[in-house]
């Protein structure tokens, strides 16, 4: 079997069928979300073994979205040593013990430390790290003002809003279309919100991926021949909250997780 250097090696391997059982549109876009980093091998349900094993072997030496993110990483950690915890407790919304900060996530606590280390009882993925370590370098305490605006709406978002529409609204847009019941099932075991159907959305819930960086996620159905629409919205605060490469990182990882959950789960598997 040849190496598998490439997106287009692996899909010299791949049966072609285009089944879409990986959520990805053909074999060739599932192949590239893999050397991406935002699928795993095993999420094509087709995949002989020699290849899982193959690909496995050469894993390690491939640069994963993972690694990536864990290298942005080092530059956060280097400029967290000159924030002063004590008095950032109040504009992080966070805690302070041990010389630790503690935030809450998805209505989950992590702990940042002083070296820019995170932890958590749960596993701690890179797309959290960068924006907690991201959070407590930058944010600039702003109270947040309830509008809700696009993320083209915001200072830095033009040029950034096709890429986010693609990797976030996009791959979560699809979870919703497939698996509405566990789509509102995970908003809700992440401290999700329902509000009253904002922009006269089907769907319409608030999350917190972190105290002073809420996101609306709005859903229209399918309808009268009208494809199905799903929008992400932040306050217009934002920015001032959070650089704008962590908002994407967060939500693209946001939805990257939400689409693993529903790949692996049933809508009743509660």
């Amino acid at each position: 079997m040849p190496p598998l250097n490439s997106a287009m090696d692996l899909y010299k391997q791949l049966k072609k069928i285009n089944c879409r059982e990986c959520r990805e549109p053909t074999c060739l876009a599932f192949a590239a979300a893999v050397f991406r980093g935002d699928k795993r091998i095993e999420d094509c349900p087709h995949v002989e073994k020699s290849l899982l094993d193959q690909f496995h072997c050469a894993q390690p030496r491939q640069t994963t979205l993972e690694l990536e993110l864990d290298q942005g990483l080092e530059p956060l950690r280097k400029q967290i040593a000159s924030v002063d915890f004590p008095s950032s407790v109040e504009r992080l919304e966070a805690t302070l013990s041990q010389g630790k900060l503690t935030i809450k996530s998805l209505g989950k606590d992590f702990t940042v430390d002083e070296k820019g280390i995170v932890t958590s009882d749960c596993h701690v993925h890179s797309w959290v790290k960068i924006p907690l370590v991201s959070y407590v370098v930058h944010c600039a305490g702003k109270p947040l003002t309830g509008k809700w605006i696009s993320l083209r709406d915001l200072p830095s978002g033009p040029s950034r809003y096709a890429l986010f529409n693609s990797k976030c609204e996009e791959l979560l847009r699809r979870v919703a279309d497939a698996k509405k019941e566990l789509f509102e099932f995970m908003i809700h075991i992440f401290n999700g919100k329902r509000t009253a159907d904002e922009f006269a959305s089907d769907i319409s819930i608030v999350l917190y991926p972190l105290p002073k960086l809420p996101i609306l996620i709005c859903y229209w159905q399918q309808e009268d021949g009208l494809d199905s629409t799903l929008k992400v919205f932040f306050d217009s605060t934002a920015e001032d909250n959070l650089p704008m490469d962590a908002i994407h990182t967060m939500c693209t990882g946001l939805a990257i997780m939400f689409d693993r959950i529903a790949f692996t789960h049933s809508p009743g598997s509660t």
